[in-house]
């Protein structure tokens, strides 16, 4: 089953931070990341604080930019 990660932001710097880490973090791994910047997308997903990421449909973490090996591990236990 292909991984689909997305993260929500409205375009922050710390999103931008949580997308630019995102992508470091599945380098070399066959894995989509999308930038949701859509508020009606976001508000989908019941979450309320950006940054947010979003694996497999679930939502793993609100409100922190995470770093590049914490995200390796939210997606190894995905």
């Amino acid at each position: 089953m292909e991984t689909k990660i997305k993260v929500l932001g409205t375009g922050c710097k710390s999103c931008h931070q949580l997308y630019d880490n995102t992508l470091k973090a599945v380098e070399g791994l066959e894995i989509e990341v999308e930038y949701v910047t859509d508020l009606q997308k976001i508000m989908e997903y019941g979450a309320m604080s950006m940054p947010a990421l979003v694996v497999k449909e679930k939502v793993v973490s609100v409100g922190r930019v995470l770093k590049p090996a914490e995200i390796a591990e939210i997606i190894t236990k995905y």
